[in-house]
């Protein structure tokens, strides 16, 4: 089914609610990895993500009849986004089912194209289930995520844009859920070029396709544990692996603290915001093994929620030694603090936060404990501020910051 001619079909018909995603040249990314690295920005599409490609074109492919029952579909975001936005544009009543865990911002975005939204479960297959179940009882017309070739083939539209605008590409990094933007974009760039490496990302606690690509079929992982909630998906869509067996050249994971890393490279060097999953082919510039190439990262997706986003600034901002904790000891006397606050001052270190306990110890003239937390330019800017407190007899143990995207 997954034909040049269906492909052509398809971009026809989602140039009607698309917006042109034009490559991104990064310089910084280019630098840092030895090849020409493009970012296809899909998270500037109007509805932020690239989703809306599969599901305006299967429902465009629907009869009349069909349409009329009512859709719905299960996501945990950017689908739900893409289907409500579609149903919006044929008048078609939209429901969806999204996992209690989909950030708010998502859900009123649905909401706000004019879908029903229902809540149930914790992942993606539990609510996918919930949604199969109401189908049944109120004869909806299903428009599945990813296990349906008619999205497939909305969804690697991306491919012939990409092909387009740079025919020689090398790479393409392609973000893996439950496969389908994978499957429509490796069989397109394989149908226009043979000779292109597209390369499958999936978050480390989110690996099915991987899993099922080693083993040969299907599998169902018994959990996934990821902050990349649009590729928390435990079992792959069975119609789909046999094109990504075909036609995906490598399939490579990324832990969750690198995607923290990569939405800081990328709002620091782009000005641009991307959520966890669409952060995968950015994390995986750095596990490619090849150099001089021109290499394509597809940033599927920027619906991020503000308290998401500040979470994983901060964590960032740790993980890279730029927000650190150091804990002192020193005698519970007048100047005492002005003495550490001066050492910090001179090696040009920004103090945000103090904590004082007077409690560490039995004998307060000995020692009270000084937790202090600063800004530092980096690791070798905070070793230095580190070395310049043991210098003047202070002991300073740097504390370690635990957190949600730390395993703690």
């Amino acid at each position: 089914m997954l034909t040049l001619e269906k492909f052509e079909e398809a971009a026809e018909a989602v140039s009607k609610v698309t917006s042109e995603t034009k490559l991104v040249y990064s310089e910084y990314f280019s630098d840092q990895t030895g090849n020409k690295v493009y970012l296809k920005p899909e998270n500037m599409q109007y509805t932020g993500a690239y989703k809306v490609r599969g599901a305006y074109y299967k429902i465009s492919t629907l009869s009349e009849e069909e349409r009329a029952k009512g859709l719905i579909t299960a996501s945990a975001g950017n689908h739900a986004q893409g289907v409500a936005y579609a149903a919006k544009k044929f008048g078609a009543k939209a429901v969806v089912v999204m996992p209690t865990t989909t950030p708010l911002m998502k859900v009123n975005r649905t909401k706000s194209y004019g879908a029903e939204v229902v809540l149930y479960g914790d992942v993606y297959d539990e609510a996918c289930e919930y949604a199969y179940k109401l189908a049944e009882e109120h004869g909806y017309t299903f428009i599945h995520p990813f296990n349906d070739l008619t999205v497939a083939t909305g969804q690697g539209t991306i491919a012939m844009e990409i092909v387009k605008e740079l025919p020689t590409v090398d790479y393409i990094l392609c973000p893996i859920g439950g496969g389908g933007l994978c499957t429509g974009v490796s069989t397109l760039a394989k149908l226009l070029n043979p000779n292109i490496k597209v390369i499958g990302v999936e978050p480390a606690g989110a690996n099915c396709m991987q899993e099922s690509v080693r083993q040969g079929h299907v599998v169902t992982l018994p959990r996934v544990n990821t902050i990349a909630d649009g590729t928390a998906v435990k079992t792959p869509g069975d119609l789909l692996l046999p094109y990504i067996q075909a036609n995906v050249d490598e399939i490579i994971t990324v832990e969750d603290t690198e995607l923290i890393v990569a939405f800081l490279d990328l709002v620091e060097n782009h000005k641009m915001v991307a959520e966890n999953s669409g952060l995968l082919t950015v994390a995986a510039l750095k596990h490619l093994d090849v150099k001089n190439k021109k290499v394509v990262s597809i940033i599927s997706g920027g619906n991020m929620d503000v308290i998401t986003m500040s979470s994983v600034v901060q964590h960032g901002l740790i993980q890279r030694d730029r927000i650190f904790t150091v804990s002192v000891l020193l005698p519970d006397k007048p100047g005492a603090l002005v003495n550490v606050s001066t050492i910090i001052a001179k090696m040009q270190g920004n103090v945000i936060k103090l904590e004082h306990n007077q409690f560490v110890s039995i004998n307060r003239n000995d020692a009270v404990e000084l937790r202090i937390t600063m800004e530092a330019f980096g690791t070798d800017h905070k070793n230095e501020i580190v070395k310049a407190l043991e210098e003047s007899g202070y002991r300073p143990k740097v504390v370690k910051q635990k957190g949600i995207y730390q395993g703690a």
